[in-house]
């Protein structure tokens, strides 16, 4: 699956070069995130009524680096492709650094004496639950939010590994329509991700959810490794696309960017301002709280209709001889379809007949009239 993914003993076998690359790209990451200006946004009220403060400078850290990395190829001091060249090895090397961070995360929490929300240790006695699910709310080293910190890791690691498969594309000679586009599309997320990386403090992994092995493994091997795997496969597979195929593509990922960009900026919007007119007109309010205009007034979840639309963008550039590309919209499809459910379980029994009346009004879960 691509020259950097061969499946061989040798290709898992970690070296010191593969760690310093790791070490080196994260130690970046945490100076950058430190120190470069950005907009510092409070989260999410917590239990105690306490709130964290996100400087939201990952575009400006994003683009130092690609300009620090550029800098380094031109001058020859790096290969564009080593991720592509070593990249089962550095699989290898991130789910090891995964498993050991949690273990770290696991016994400091236990050891936590603090009584506030981000620190209180939640320990159950059961080392798999406590391990996996995390003993934490927002432990932090030095000042820095490791949750929010292994996010933005992710991300940027997903951009990393396109771009240096596209440089061994390039090298190879063999880049084509096919891969053009899946690198533009994914650029594209990517950025917009970092562009509006302030929503990102108001989710429910960084909100709710404890720091555990599934969200560090999540972020630092789950996302970029395996949302990258149509590029890997393009990598070692040809794929001619024609210019009818090209624009259906096209219009695939701006529909879904529209819905998906679309329906965040309406109910971020909303939490600021429930006033706010929502395409042109007053917004319907449910009991006070619950938006119905606009993507909202669609369906309950559009929202997860627009990323999914992206994913599938992502990988209609390879074709269909292969269900291995579309791995990642079908996991998405699933994941979606999971987290849909527990969210209108949570949603019943916060908003109760708030959320009945706006189930009444809005049926449609996800797809309008289909489901």
């Amino acid at each position: 699956m691509g020259a950097g993914l061969i499946f061989n003993e040798s290709a898992f076998v970690p070296s010191w070069s593969g760690v310093a690359v790791l070490l080196a790209y994260l130690g970046y990451l945490a100076i950058a995130g430190s120190f470069l200006p950005g907009k510092l946004v409070a989260g999410a009220a917590l239990s105690d009524g306490t709130r964290i403060n996100y400087r939201c400078n990952g575009l400006l850290s994003l683009f130092l680096l690609i300009i620090l990395l550029g800098t380094g190829v031109s001058l020859k001091l790096m290969s564009p492709t080593v991720i592509a060249d070593r990249g089962i090895e550095l699989l290898s090397i991130t789910l090891g650094f995964s498993l050991l961070v949690a273990l770290i995360l696991y016994v400091t929490g236990c050891k936590s004496r603090h009584q506030g929300s981000s620190l209180k240790p939640h320990v159950t006695g059961n080392f798999i639950h406590d391990w996996w699910f995390g003993v934490q709310l927002n432990p932090h080293i030095l000042g820095v939010d490791l949750k929010f910190f292994f996010v933005r890791a992710g991300m940027i690691g997903w951009l990393l590994i396109n771009l240096s498969i596209f440089s061994k594309s390039l090298q190879n000679g063999d880049a084509n329509l096919s891969m053009v586009l899946y690198q533009l599309f994914c650029a594209i997320y990517t950025v917009d991700y970092f562009v509006y990386e302030e929503y990102m403090t108001s989710t429910w992994d960084i909100i709710a959810e404890r720091l555990g092995f599934m969200l560090v493994f999540g972020d630092l091997v789950w996302v970029p490794f395996t949302f990258s795997i149509q590029g890997w496969w393009l990598l070692d597979n040809q794929v001619k696309t024609t210019k009818a195929a090209a624009i259906a593509n096209c219009l695939v990922f701006l529909i879904g960017y529209r819905v998906f960009r679309g329906a965040n900026m309406q109910k971020h919007v909303f939490k600021k301002n429930p006033a706010a007119p929502i395409w042109g007109k007053p917004p319907k309010v449910i009991g006070g709280k619950l938006l119905a205009s606009g993507y909202w007034g669609m369906s309950r979840h559009c929202n997860y209709l627009g990323d999914l639309l992206i994913a599938l963008s992502f990988s209609l550039p390879c074709g269909a001889t292969s269900v291995v590309p579309y791995f990642y919209p079908f996991y998405l499809l699933v994941l979606l379809v999971w987290r849909e459910r527990r969210d209108e379980a949570r949603c019943s029994q916060k908003y109760k007949e708030t959320w009945a009346e706006y189930c009444r009004l809005v049926p449609w879960r996800i797809l309008p009239y289909v489901y």
